[in-house]
């Protein structure tokens, strides 16, 4: 039985590779637009991040 799964997994595994590399008609890939688009996703979760903190910061000043 593991060694099925281990070929279950396997195939999956590769499909999902292929999917995620096949290139449409402009010749990109999923890959290529999640590469782009990662630094704006980055500054995006840093403001969020600075945002928490901040609120964060506040309502531990206040119980104290």
């Amino acid at each position: 039985m593991g060694l099925f799964k281990t070929i279950i997994l396997g195939a999956a595994a590769y499909g999902a590779y292929k999917y995620v590399t096949k290139k449409d008609a402009n010749g990109r890939s999923m890959v290529d637009d999640i590469k782009d688009r990662a630094p704006a996703w980055k500054e995006k979760i840093k403001h969020f991040k600075d945002e928490v903190e901040q609120e964060f910061k506040k309502k531990t000043a206040k119980e104290y």
